[in-house]
């Protein structure tokens, strides 16, 4: 090779920088490259919202309204179902969520039963009660959040395995079973949340030897819980926590029932397959049940990636 001839020093000076001219902007353009993919994954990343959702058996939102507000400033959760809330639509308390910028539908009646869906977004598809049976509108209440179907509910309680009210127990859950067969898709964004009134694993109450078959404990709604389960639903709960004594119902009854840790596991946070694989943690809110004239439930919370 022959060593080329320039005609002064600062000819040669120029020609090199020229050569490294290519080498330095290929070095910008790799280091542009990177920032814009590390740029495009935490864009992706942002659009991917966290969704908090809860679930509680209020036992009387005239009476512990405070409770629920107090607690939705505190955890600001997307969509909070409430079970009993003794109060007829006319009366609901739709004010005092619409001032914390909450939307929400309910379907109750005096004294008994209620069952109420809040939200941070409109309620589409709102429906109340089972098809053709709007003698159940106080139990269920169905709403579309967000393109996400939510199932709230109060399953009855049951009184006793002996009684007829088991019997309507039973069936009411074949009745949700064939609900959930004719209105929706387990492949599709579904939750079913509110007090299925059944602990669903000896795990889920205090002393599972002494209360196997009794109410909300017996093998017959085990059957029927199970069988709603396989129709393609998730225990989120049970998905993220595994420990013992983690309850959501204490009965008043039962003198310091929380700190004994004498509780049940009876209100739930279900969803179908696909939507159960974006939840990212759940937990039971033990505070609430401490607090001065509190319902004898507390809440249950999920979050989920969607």
């Amino acid at each position: 090779m022959y060593e080329r001839f320039y005609l002064n020093k600062s000819e040669k000076i120029k020609s090199e920088a020229r050569i490294r001219e290519p080498t330095l902007s290929g070095f910008k353009i790799l280091t542009g490259l990177i920032l814009f993919i590390f740029l495009l994954k935490m864009s992706k990343l942002s659009l991917e919202d966290t969704m908090k959702v809860a679930s509680f058996n209020v036992n009387s939102l005239r009476a512990r309204l405070n409770i629920v507000l107090d607690w939705l400033r505190k955890e600001s959760p997307d969509i909070l179902c409430l079970q009993e809330t003794k109060v007829p639509d006319n009366e609901f308390p739709q004010t005092a969520f619409e001032e914390m910028n909450y939307h929400a539908v309910s379907r109750g009646e005096k004294s008994y039963n209620g069952v109420a869906i809040i939200s941070k977004t409109p309620l589409k598809d709102v429906r109340g009660g089972f098809d053709e049976d709007e003698s159940e509108g106080t139990r269920l209440i169905t709403a579309t959040v967000n393109k996400i179907s939510v199932v709230n509910t109060y399953v009855p309680q049951g009184v006793h395995p002996l009684l007829k009210q088991f019997r309507y127990k039973l069936d009411w859950f074949q009745k949700l079973y064939e609900y959930f067969t004719k209105n929706f898709r387990p492949d599709r964004a579904l939750l079913w949340m509110g007090d299925f009134n059944v602990a669903p694993e000896p795990i889920d109450v205090y002393n599972p030897d002494h209360l196997q078959g009794s109410i909300c404990f017996h093998p017959d709604e085990h059957a029927a819980l199970q069988r709603l389960k396989e129709w393609g639903f998730v225990d989120v709960f049970r998905l993220h926590q595994h420990g013992p004594e983690q309850y959501t119902f204490w009965d008043y009854r039962v003198k310091d029932a929380v700190a004994r840790k004498k509780g049940w596991r009876i209100d739930h946070i279900w969803a179908s397959r696909p939507l159960a694989k974006k939840s990212t943690k759940a937990w039971i809110d033990t505070t609430p049940r401490l607090l001065e004239k509190p319902s004898d439930h507390t809440f249950i919370v999920a979050e989920f990636e969607v």
